[in-house]
């Protein structure tokens, strides 16, 4: 799920970017891109996944 927050957001820095428009500083495209990897580096770590680690069932 934080994969696709992650590319969503990716898409939406692209497009504040590729079409140049004049946003405040908390919706630059580098401030969504930055949203962008740290949902990412989230998603790789496994935060999220719904997944219970091996060994640990109760």
């Amino acid at each position: 799920m934080l994969g696709i927050v992650a590319a969503v957001l990716f898409f939406i820095a692209f497009l504040v970017n590729a079409a140049e428009l004049a946003t405040n500083d908390v919706f630059s495209s580098t401030n969504l891109m930055l949203l962008g990897l740290g949902l990412t580096a989230l998603h790789v770590a496994g935060v999220g996944s719904g997944r219970m680690a091996r060994g640990r069932r109760h």
